[in-house]
């Protein structure tokens, strides 16, 4: 569905049902460069269980128009205001990487909106090396490839699809490739600049559960440890097997992991 922020024009993925504002409500958040695409699979496993699902592309990124935000905080507030748009009161949020970050800090700051966080592949903190935010400024393509590269685990690069005939690491590039250019290193940049994560973590008080994938090399699971350890009665899901990209690479896993923890509430 498409609709108005801001001034642009925004698309969410409702995980292909009808979204009802008023139901159990799951929003998700994309990371670095990505969009609605990276959660295909999670946002119609779920709204075909009964949530109501919403996955908005942030501006810049797939199909939604306007200027990439440049920090974690900004896309935080942004995405309350995706909340307000659309009448949603609550919601469950559910982030990956940059997303987890977003997410984090969304919900220390409005804690009245957020009845639960799911944190994927991320940590308090985010590092980004100097090489590839040079590349994503200056040869995006190939900062593109490097993410593919560093951010699938040993089923990625084997291009061991849960899909025949479809590869992880060529999907990725595809979607990457989709956002406005600029877009990824305004999120790297957004990330690597992000401090706020420890004090976020201190002020959750939410139902929380952290997904870690332990071949992760862009967020090394060890940081994603500490982050379950930095917030009270964190709940703590390990995928074997699984790179950065979890959310593609170990789709029923994760889903898994999901639908447990929001049914076990």
């Amino acid at each position: 569905m498409k609709f108005d922020v801001d001034g642009s024009q925004i698309f969410a993925s409702t995980g292909g049902r009808d979204f009802d504002a008023n139901g159990d409500v799951l929003m998700f958040i994309h990371g670095s460069g990505q969009s609605h695409l990276s959660y295909t699979l999670q946002g119609r496993f779920l709204a075909n269980r009964g949530w109501q699902v919403i996955t908005p592309d942030m501006p810049a990124h797939g199909l939604s128009d306007g200027d990439a935000l440049t920090s974690i905080e900004e896309m935080a507030d942004w995405h309350i205001a995706v909340m307000d748009a659309h009448g949603i009161k609550t919601a469950h949020v559910i982030g990956h990487s940059q997303g987890g970050l977003i997410a984090l800090e969304l919900a220390a700051r409005y804690p009245e909106r957020v009845t639960g966080l799911s944190l994927i592949a991320t940590a308090l903190a985010i590092g980004v090396n100097d090489h590839l935010l040079g590349l994503a400024q200056n040869d995006e393509p190939k900062a593109i490839a490097a993410m593919m590269e560093w951010g699938h685990g040993p089923d990625g690069h084997s291009h061991d699809h849960t899909m025949p005939g479809q590869s992880h690491m060529i999907y990725g590039s595809q979607v990457m490739g989709a956002n406005k250019p600029g877009s990824l290193f305004a999120d790297l940049t957004a990330c690597a600049a992000y401090t706020g994560g420890q004090a976020a973590a201190a002020k959750i008080s939410c139902r929380t559960q952290c997904i870690l994938a332990d071949k992760d090399k862009m967020t090394p699971m060890k940081f994603g440890r500490q982050m379950a350890s930095a917030i009270e009665g964190a709940d703590l899901t390990i995928i074997p097997n699984a790179g950065h990209m979890v959310t593609g690479e170990k789709p029923f896993e994760v889903n898994k992991a999901l639908r447990d923890f929001l049914t076990n509430g």
